[in-house]
């Protein structure tokens, strides 16, 4: 492989997990991607087209991709049932884009409904003038001084695409009618920027992700770090302002790292209120019926049921816990119930 220039970062589409770096730090390239580490910056050439024919850049806008188009992405791993799974290995000879946000690795499982992911050649692995590889850690927010104890509010739910985004960016938009100062967070998952400008779009005073927090990906990050990037977002939240919190926890629980915070005192800790979403009365009971093994239990049902008349009424029966559609949680005097419970909240809950 020929060893690529430096000036072709120039020329190259930087990706929304990249936006935090400095892009003077840049000094090199290298190939030795069997070093590659999550977070690690790539330069990679698109091969062929598959599954994602668009990539977000770190402007905040998408942008359509074609053969022969570099692009600047971070190695990480993917978990998403609805699409991939991927683990963040840099194979010289071709790489998968597991996410638009700017995701590379190897896919190593695919959702039959979708296609397969767009190929990557990777052509450099990014070094600083140290000759050390750039890596989305150096660029997390700064550690400030604030305790990250505000009062949180988190969105569970019980898969991809249940409803999660959705009811923490109506639940951020109802505090904010209410007079609170809210963050809106993405606690878990994969980076991209739609959900970021969906909580951007409600007016929350302040929005993040774990991105901010260094990472592309928190899927095989060790519990203690996805945990200290939760806690860094909060102190900033906090440092900015805010009186309560909505953070949303990525796919469902028995996702990985949603099983390994709900199983830990942690969570059960920061927790002052939980919405929980799901696709069906089923679903429900059977979300309701797990949390309750860890000892938590949803202050509120939504989701895709909430659409339903029907799995409304299947619901709240079977699990005696309220449902709330989109306008309910956007509504600022719904809203005041949960804040004022999570100001009043025992955070230990049994």
């Amino acid at each position: 492989m020929t060893h690529p220039s430096l000036a072709a970062l120039d020329d190259a589409k930087w990706t929304f997990a990249t936006r935090r770096v400095d892009r003077a730090c840049l000094a090199g390239l290298d190939t030795d991607f069997a070093k590659a580490q999550p977070g690690d910056l790539i330069l990679a050439q698109v091969e062929s087209l598959g599954q994602h024919r668009r990539v977000q850049l770190a402007s905040g806008r998408p942008s359509n991709i074609y053969p022969g188009d570099l692009v600047v992405m971070a190695c990480g791993a993917r978990y998403a049932p609805d699409q991939f799974e991927g683990l963040a290995e840099i194979d010289p000879n071709g790489a998968d884009l597991l996410a638009g946000g700017g995701c590379i690795g190897r896919m190593v499982a695919r959702n039959e409904r979708i296609k397969p992911a767009t190929r990557l050649l990777p052509l450099g692995r990014c070094l600083d003038h140290a000759g050390q590889a750039v890596n989305l850690a150096q660029f997390a927010l700064p550690r400030v001084q604030y305790p990250a104890d505000i009062p949180v509010i988190f969105v569970l739910g019980t898969a991809m695409n249940s409803g999660k985004t959705l009811a923490t960016a109506q639940l951020a938009l109802g505090l904010r009618r209410a007079g609170y100062t809210v963050a809106a967070l993405k606690g878990t998952g994969t980076g991209a920027f739609g959900d970021v400008n969906e909580y951007a779009d409600t007016g929350a005073h302040w929005v993040a992700d774990f991105t901010d927090a260094g990472m592309v990906t928190t899927y095989r990050e060790p519990l203690n770090r996805v945990k200290a990037g939760l806690d860094l977002l909060l102190a900033h939240a906090a440092h900015q302002g805010c009186q309560i919190a909505v953070v949303e926890i990525a796919d469902g629980l028995f996702q990985r790292e949603t099983g390994a915070l709900i199983a830990d005192p942690w969570l059960r800790n920061r927790m002052a209120g939980l919405v929980f979403a799901c696709g069906d009365a089923v679903a429900a009971a059977g979300g309701v019926a797990e949390l309750a093994q860890h000892g938590l239990r949803p202050d509120a049902l939504t989701g895709l049921l909430s659409c339903s008349p029907m799995a409304v009424a299947e619901a709240q029966a079977a699990t005696g816990i309220p449902v709330l559609r989109k306008d309910d949680l956007a509504d600022p005097a719904e809203a005041n119930v949960f804040a004022l419970r999570a100001f009043g909240a025992d955070r230990m809950v049994a």
